[in-house]
């Protein structure tokens, strides 16, 4: 039996806003932990931009968001599970650039912090984004960072906000009658 999600009454709970946009969410009084990389740095300022100024538009304020850079996308794990574990935050959100090499070294790093951000996630209960660009070459990854093929950090930014808001609803669900 499918529960239908009642409509919290408090500002506090942040639905998705349902407007005709599916891509709309209501970031008011949610804190996000925001941790980017540092390596290639230019393509990584332009995601923590996007995912910044998604919280924003949302309607979240920027007092609450947390901001905090990683060396490189591999440490966004360890960092990551450091800021989910917090409780004054509702879903953390992950930047990164992980370029293919001469090497499979790219996707030995992609798929620990796939993996890792996901355990997290899971284990801990709250939304993890996976923000880390894998991309052949830099061209295409300027072009996931605010260029023809969008803002990847907003993207990101735009699944937690969305996340914790489930999240949310569903622990203000009212216990009911077991299904028959």
């Amino acid at each position: 039996m499918r529960v239908p999600l009642r409509r919290p009454t408090t500002p506090t709970l942040c639905p998705l806003m349902r407007t005709s946009d599916s891509s709309q969410v209501d970031a008011r009084g949610l804190r996000i932990g925001l941790v980017t990389s540092q390596y290639h740095g230019s393509i990584c300022e332009r995601l923590e931009r996007g995912a910044k100024d998604c919280f924003l538009e949302a309607g979240g304020e920027e007092s609450n968001l947390l901001l905090v850079a990683s060396p490189g996308s591999f440490e966004l794990i360890a960092i990551a599970r450091t800021l989910a574990m917090r409780p004054d935050l509702d879903a953390v959100v992950c930047l990164g650039c992980v370029l293919t090499g001469e090497t499979r070294h790219d996707e030995y790093i992609c798929e620990a912090v796939a993996n890792g951000l996901g355990h997290i996630s899971a284990t801990i209960g709250k939304p993890v984004a996976f923000g880390v660009l894998t991309c052949p070459t830099i061209e295409h990854a300027y072009a996931r960072a605010g260029g023809a093929k969008g803002n990847k950090g907003a993207e990101a930014m735009r699944a937690s906000i969305a996340a914790a808001c489930s999240i949310r609803e569903v622990l203000e669900l009212p216990l009911g009658r077991a299904s028959r």
